[in-house]
């Protein structure tokens, strides 16, 4: 009944004042009207009076709530009644509930309150006020969100001990109106930066100051503190150049794993666009390797800050903070990378100008402990991810097959002639190598192609699958970053077969498939190898078990590559017994180029060792396995 009588005095009121904006007899009514409307962007139902009691039109109370929302203006809002109006005298309480949603879902809930007053004799009237949309807020003040970024996780070796952290850097740059003469400039830079085995772009120097605003900060390289020292005399002078001092997130040295751990520097324009919602201009960002694959986990969850803020007639800014959501802190990643393995690594890697790549593995338990590429150890890990031929390396495996059916013995004696030829392809051996017939053991050690090819209908097309799924190739390991386990040519043809069994053909494999191989002829199984532990990857291939005879021939070969083969060059390696083999790799038609190899392993460590384009395995790949293992022994 009384609901009824309200909406007709309402409503007569509605009729007769003429007035922008009427309200009911009630305050209940009339707050909800209010909450309605300004959900709905149509305050013309409700009056309005200022909080000293003059009037106010209900379009400007509206354009009023939208300017306080400042930063906020895109942010989903629910308004709703909170409890009943508490009345005194000409006055009427009532408590409202407002839910902000902020970027990233973040909530935000609080209360406040509508005072409303039936004074001026139009029924209750709302009192604006910016309180309304927050207790704190105050005429003149806008709401603003400040970000507070959250603290990076970082990556941890398998004993905790932390592999990336904070280190000072310098950031050095070009600004186009400081430049005096461009192309003095980029030569003194290239002089200077090649000190620090950094090369400059000079073309891309140019081009970029041509496109630039003429007070631009052109990056050119970021230097940790230590390198920037070596050619700051050099460099802080130059007409041009200009310097900001950060703090990244880095590797223990500039090269250590770095394929593998990628970089965490500020978002780019890409990743801003790919990835809106959850980024913006300032925060750091993973890039390759694993702080791009894990980066969501190490970055965290970015915190929210709600501020009154507002800004002086100096332009001046003044903020009061309202409401934060605390950040929460990017979660840490441990892998099995061992600091003194890959440190070896990547010295041996960094000696060798062409572009290489190291391996290693614990064979003990299959745990990754160093992976190198060089010389420039950013980019793509191939060490991982490459997919190439393996050239005589591969014998280990087809030899492998061959021991284990029984087609042949370490003893049995195989020809080893000059060339071989099947269905018109001619097959030859390095260096056009004659060793006649000869005890197998013999043809490995010195590794004989042609003894392969006239051996490959013995291990047949089945044989070196088989053979090569025992050892890990093509397997479905997983070690939590994307890793290219290998594939096995299909021998489908005669001379297919022939190529495949020495390593050539469709076959194709990366360092670690060949390091986890050889961990497995080792080991007397193969282990799938194992790099990120925590969060551990999906559960990968079971561990298998090798004919143990066949191993017992197989190792005794690959010590005589060392002792009297091939690889003779690590004979005088400190440490225990070294054993292995050498690879040269045709990759390419009607090329010269190879690619140098070398498998191995000495007590609990396994590795695998390519040299893009290095000729001989002897002759590249060998010395750089001499400088690791000699490292690891001191």
């Amino acid at each position: 009944m009384r609901r009824a009588s309200i909406g007709l005095t309402t409503l007569l009121v509605l009729v007769t004042s003429g007035l922008a904006g009427c309200s009911g007899d009630e305050p209940q009514d009339t707050v909800v009207d209010f909450l309605n409307g300004w959900k709905n962007g149509d305050l013309s139902k409700v009056g309005f009076v200022t909080a000293e009691g003059g009037k106010i039109p209900a379009a400007d109370v509206l354009t009023g709530i939208k300017d306080f929302y400042g930063d906020l203006k895109d942010q989903p809002l629910d308004v709703s009644v909170a409890g009943d109006p508490v009345e005194s005298g000409d006055i009427a309480t009532t408590p409202i509930d407002l839910k902000w949603t902020l970027p990233g879902n973040v909530p935000w809930e609080y209360k406040s309150s509508v005072r409303m007053t039936k004074r001026s004799g139009d029924g209750w009237q709302v009192i604006w006020e910016p309180a309304v949309l927050q207790a704190d807020l105050e005429q003149g003040e806008k709401f603003r969100l400040k970000r507070i970024a959250a603290q990076r996780g970082t990556i941890l070796d398998a004993s905790g001990k932390a592999l990336v952290g904070p280190q000072k850097v310098v950031v050095i740059g070009v600004s186009p109106e400081k430049i005096k003469d461009l192309t003095s400039l980029g030569k003194s830079l290239t002089t200077a930066f090649k000190k620090v085995q950094v090369d400059l772009d000079v073309a891309g120097l140019k081009a970029r100051v041509d496109k630039a605003d003429p007070g631009a900060f052109l990056d050119l390289v970021t230097l940790r503190r230590a390198d920037y020292d070596k050619i700051r005399d050099e460099v802080r002078p130059l007409p041009g150049t200009v310097f900001r001092e950060e703090t990244r997130q880095l590797a223990p040295t500039r090269v250590f794993a770095r394929a593998l751990l990628g970089t965490v520097d500020a978002a780019t324009k890409d990743d801003l666009d790919k990835r809106p919602a959850e980024l913006t201009v300032g925060d750091q960002v993973g890039h390759g390797g694993l702080q791009e694959k894990y980066d969501k986990e190490l970055r965290g969850t970015a915190g929210l800050s709600v501020v009154a803020s507002a800004e002086a007639a100096d332009e001046t800014t003044t903020d009061k903070p309202i409401f934060t959501s605390e950040p929460v802190k990017g979660k840490d990643i441990k892998i099995s990378i061992d600091t003194a393995t890959q440190n070896a690594a990547d010295t041996a890697i960094g000696a060798q100008k062409l572009p290489s790549s190291l391996v290693a593995i614990r064979i003990s338990d299959g745990s990754v402990l160093a992976v190198a590429n060089g010389p420039d150890a950013g980019g793509v890990d191939t060490a991982l991810t490459g997919q190439v031929p393996p050239g005589s390396t591969y014998k280990m495996i087809s030899a492998y097959g061959l021991l284990q059916s029984g087609a042949v013995t370490t003893d049995t004696a195989v020809e080893c002639p000059k060339t071989a030829t099947v269905e018109g392809r001619e097959f030859k051996n390095s260096a056009g190598e004659v060793l006649g017939k000869v005890p197998f053991h013999v043809d490995f050690a010195k590794s004989c192609n042609t003894a392969f090819v006239g051996l490959a209908p013995k291990l047949g097309a089945d044989g070196l699958k088989n053979a090569s799924s025992a050892l890990g190739i093509g397997g479905n390991w997983n070690i939590g970053i994307d890793a290219f386990t290998g594939k096995v040519s299909d021998g489908a043809t005669p001379t297919e077969l022939a190529a495949a069994t020495f390593g050539q053909g469709s076959t194709a494999v990366s360092p670690i498939a060949m390091a986890a191989a050889t961990a497995a002829v080792a080991k007397g199984g193969f282990q799938p190898p194992k790099l990120v532990l925590d969060p551990a990857p999906a559960a990968a291939a079971a561990p298998g078990t090798l004919d143990a005879k066949a191993l017992e021939g197989l190792r005794s070969m690959m010590r005589e590559v060392v002792t009297g083969g091939t690889g003779t060059g690590l004979k005088g390696v400190p440490g225990k017994p070294v054993y292995g083999k050498t690879g040269t790799a045709e990759f390419a038609d009607n090329s010269d180029d190879t690619h140098s190899w070398f498998i191995g392993y000495q007590d609990d460590i396994a590795f695998a060792v390519m040299v893009q384009k290095g000729g001989a395995g002897a002759t590249a790949a060998v010395p750089i396995v001499k400088s690791f293992l000699t490292t690891l022994n001191k």
